[in-house]
């Protein structure tokens, strides 16, 4: 359910910002609004807001929401939202990526997504979430072919032609971790001296 938080304001103009204390650029969004928004829908944790000076969202949060009961999100505008809202009211502080979006709710869309696709019945092949990329594992899943097995030149691995299933997720396991140390760099708790 969207709510607008315009609704929990008590002026006639229903203004949901103001200037900062201190000074300085932008419009703060006030934490009245939140706080009354939050409370008229009796929400339980987790309570998220996104923002850019947020934990970075991963699949493990994902998974841990679609197994929740529920999961409130608040998405802010123009400069930022009143400390106070981060500090008293969200549970958590979730960002997309470090980089700031005009408003919080493109990253709850996404926040969202990520973790309807793992609800029973969202995918008509749940399988197909349990081997994606950051799905019990820390890293990035293996590239994906179908047909045809030769396209402008470009052929399929042949391994994964070949119907031997232990060397097709050898070589899945392998290409993730490739992928994931190109992209990524090494893993958390990788040995530094120890070679690729």
């Amino acid at each position: 359910r969207v709510v607008d938080l315009r609704d929990h304001t008590h002026d006639r103009h229903r203004t949901v910002d103001d200037y900062p204390y201190g000074g300085g650029a932008g419009m703060v969004m006030k934490p009245d609004p939140f706080f009354e928004a939050v409370e008229a829908l009796a929400a339980q944790p987790p309570i998220v807001l996104v923002s850019a000076r947020g934990r970075p969202f991963a699949q493990a949060d994902a998974a841990r929401f679609a197994a929740g009961e529920e999961l409130t999100i608040l998405c802010g505008h123009y400069k930022d939202v009143d400390q106070r809202v981060a500090d008293h009211l969200a549970t958590e502080e979730l960002s997309i990526g470090e980089f700031v979006l005009s408003g919080g709710e493109p990253a709850a869309l996404a926040i969202v997504d990520a973790t309807v696709r793992l609800l029973p019945g969202a995918m008509s092949d749940h399988e197909s979430a349990r081997t994606d990329s950051f799905h019990d594992r820390a890293g990035l899943s293996a590239p994906s072919y179908t047909r045809p097995p030769e396209y402008r030149g470009y052929a399929v691995p042949e391994v994964l032609l070949s119907g031997d299933h232990k060397r097709i997720a050898e070589w899945r396991r392998a290409e993730g971790e490739r992928l994931t140390r190109e992209r990524r760099g090494p893993a958390p708790n990788a040995d530094p001296a120890e070679p690729d």
